[in-house]
């Protein structure tokens, strides 16, 4: 009888001291199941994050294009040298630019505007020549006015030209 006593004591002060341990342990096993759905989850982000980065390397042209045409910056003196460039290799005199003023966009806020005017001299197949080399430029170029004058004789055309260009 002392010893089934002793045996029914020794399995209750087990069961009253390894409870708690056995309890602790199922939260451990919890918290751990948690943790290892919330890694699998992250490792499943960052696998379509790589998959996603190797689809834009195909696009890397296409894209590198859309930032020339909208620069973060709107660099307006390689615009100005482009513009020297284009007008100089169609055959006209870039006579002068006017400051230039900038805003922003009404229908898109962070989308950046900048206008200015241009004064070029000369023919008119050569201002057509610009107007297309303009046109052909990555660059969000938009040309808002166009006004001439007509020439004496013997004289050039003085062509003005308002244009906005777009950045971000």
């Amino acid at each position: 009888m002392i010893i089934a006593a002793c045996f029914f004591f020794s399995l209750i002060m087990g069961a009253v001291i390894l409870w708690p341990r056995f309890q602790d342990l199922r939260e451990i096993q919890a918290e751990m199941g948690r943790v290892s759905g919330e890694l699998q989850y992250q490792e499943q982000y960052f696998s379509q994050l790589a998959d996603i980065q190797e689809q834009f390397k195909n696009y890397e042209e296409k894209l590198s294009k859309i930032n020339s045409a909208l620069p973060n910056d709107p660099s307006l003196a390689s615009l100005f040298n482009f513009l020297q460039k284009a007008s100089s290799q169609s055959g006209l005199i870039l006579k002068g630019i006017s400051p230039f003023t900038a805003s922003y966009s009404e229908g898109n806020p962070s989308l950046r505007k900048t206008q200015f005017s241009l004064e070029l001299s000369g023919s008119y197949p050569s201002f057509k020549e610009f107007l297309s080399a303009i046109e052909k430029s990555a660059r969000l170029i938009e040309v808002e006015n166009i006004s001439f004058s007509t020439p004496k004789e013997g004289d050039t055309f003085t062509f003005n030209l308002r244009i906005k260009v777009y950045s971000y």
